[in-house]
């Protein structure tokens, strides 16, 4: 199963990869993970990735789709893969195609507007990471370990609006170009976890 996750930020994306990695046992690469690892490792492409970061530069498509060809070329992606936050543009997906080209892309579609509420709406705990939402949780302090529970700082109105419409502006070409190879599933992520959940093992258990 070589597998294309697409959702806008906390549409659930990682929670979902996390329960379909464990069902159907196909490695969860997250471009954000490989993006570190290179760059601790110092690999030669991780020192690429590097000069651009170093100089407060977007890393180029080159570079991010060189990184994720020796990702894909491991042993745990032989029997396939879950590419999650790659591609992030049409130029990335014809990339892929070349190096191995996805069975299916499954994009987790929601609400922007009830998505800003969710995103704005959404606390952590500063001491162990645990995710609290307003609209269930009133307190300040964490129920797993009583830390101190905060709004992150790029949880506010302005910067999530910035981060969605850079998504939907980079993602909708990307529907378009899978929507035309007919290899595009979506599920609805505005119901609750375990429901979404369902849906995509409908939609992957019809594809094995």
């Amino acid at each position: 199963m070589k597998l294309v996750l697409l959702g806008a930020p906390g549409a659930g994306k990682g929670t979902q990869a996390t329960k379909i990695a464990e069902k159907y046992g196909v490695t969860h690469i997250s471009t954000g993970d490989i993006f570190r690892k290179n760059l601790k490792e110092g690999t030669p492409v991780g020192l690429k990735a590097k000069a651009y970061i170093d100089k407060g530069q977007l890393v180029p498509d080159e570079v991010t789709c060189e990184i994720v060809a020796e990702r894909l070329k491991e042993a745990d992606c032989k029997t396939g893969y879950m590419l999650d936050g790659f591609p992030r543009n049409v130029m990335q997906a014809e990339a892929l195609d070349k190096m191995s080209a996805p069975d299916l892309v499954l994009n987790i579609a929601v609400d922007l507007d009830k998505l800003m509420a969710r995103l704005t709406g959404r606390r952590v705990c500063s001491a162990c990471g645990e995710s609290y939402h307003v609209s269930t949780f009133s307190g300040n302090k964490c129920t797993k370990c009583g830390g101190d529970v905060i709004q992150r700082a790029d949880d506010n109105e302005e910067t999530v609006g910035k981060r969605l419409k850079v998504y939907t502006d980079q993602t909708q070409p990307l529907i378009d170009y899978y929507k035309a190879q007919g290899k595009l599933a979506e599920v609805d992520g505005m119901k609750a976890i375990d429901d979404v959940f369902a849906e995509i093992v409908t939609v992957l258990d019809a594809l094995a």
